[in-house]
């Protein structure tokens, strides 16, 4: 009788094998696909129990809820305006001090630093992402806003406090602390992590691309925006994201410096809350009932522009590619 070998057919044990690899593969397929839907679970339970939690001040007060500036907890009178609004313009702030120190920085890292010095300083720069919020915070309270409101603050007003209409952001007592301010924290705080992914990316721009371009005589600038900015715009947009969910969902280190006023100035200077500030200062002693709850609809709304910011962040990726693809 001729062996299996000999009429081609698989041994025993290569059919064991073969059946050990699909049970494998079915295994890892499940763990895999459990754990990604895990996350989507842990989501979708945290938007459940906001909107729950936020559902009896949401139906006391409507939509009206996140278009109102009074906060009286005495008067059982609750609305979002101001924190809202703290939280858009301190991180707006934020961003636009961030990015151009971040994209600098990763720039010179990558592309102008001597080969001895990247590591070091690439390590501090990672360095500064591993200190807590509260070291901000205090380093703001205790430091910063001394020297920026005795020094800072008083040259902006005597500067740029005297251009008509821009004038007005830059107006008012100069105490330090305020939006300008925690601003200038929040950018402190992301700027690392920017930082970070972009110097990360542009190193993986492959090598032959940059040559050629230097190669015909494009300057690093004309490197750098023609060849690198193009090629990682999508890791470059998501560093951006990164630190600007950071500082969306800052608790501590605002909270020490923003100054906690319910109110909305026009001034940069003013001091002012975020939804952040409002739920550190006064979640752990609310009662049961609408403020309690309304806090819930501040922390549903903080959900809500985080998922907002992202999603236009894809739309603009989305359109970038298309675009490209148009002249390509």
């Amino acid at each position: 009788m001729e062996s299996s070998y000999s009429l081609g057919l698989p041994s025993a044990k290569a059919l064991k094998i073969a059946r050990n690899q699909r049970i494998q593969d079915f295994l890892f397929h499940r763990v895999t696909q459990f754990f990604s839907l895990t996350v989507l679970l842990a989501l979708l339970g945290i938007i459940i129990s906001l909107f729950i939690n936020a559902w009896p001040a949401l139906s006391e007060f409507g939509i009206g809820f996140f278009f109102s500036d009074e906060w009286d907890i005495i008067g059982g009178k609750f609305g979002g305006l101001i924190a809202i609004y703290g939280t858009l313009v301190s991180s707006l702030i934020a961003l636009v001090i961030a990015v151009p120190l971040s994209f600098g920085i990763a720039v010179f890292l990558t592309e102008i630093c001597h080969s001895r010095l990247k590591r070091p300083l690439g390590t501090a720069i990672e360095l500064l992402a591993a200190v807590p919020s509260i070291i901000y915070g205090m380093f703001g309270l205790f430091i910063f806003a001394p020297f920026f409101g005795d020094y800072v603050e008083p040259f902006l007003q005597a500067t740029l406090g005297q251009i008509p209409l821009v004038g007005i952001l830059f107006s008012g007592p100069a105490n330090g602390i305020g939006m300008l301010c925690a601003g200038l924290i929040l950018a402190m705080m992301i700027l690392p992590f920017i930082a970070s992914v972009m110097r990360d990316v542009f190193e993986i721009v492959p090598p032959v691309l940059k040559e050629s371009a230097y190669g015909i005589g494009c300057t690093t600038w004309e490197v750098v925006h023609k060849i690198v900015l193009p090629y990682t715009k999508t890791g470059v947009i998501g560093g951006i994201m990164l630190g600007l969910g950071r500082a969306l969902g800052e608790t501590m280190a605002v909270t020490f410096v923003i100054g906690n006023a319910r109110r909305i100035s026009p001034s940069l200077f003013a001091p002012g809350s975020s939804i952040a500030s409002v739920l550190a200062n006064q979640f752990g002693e609310a009662e049961e009932g609408l403020h309690f709850s309304s806090l819930f609809a501040l922390g549903l709304a903080l959900f809500f522009i985080t998922f907002v910011v992202l999603a236009l962040a894809k739309w603009m990726l989305i359109r970038m590619e298309k675009a490209q693809g148009l002249k390509s």
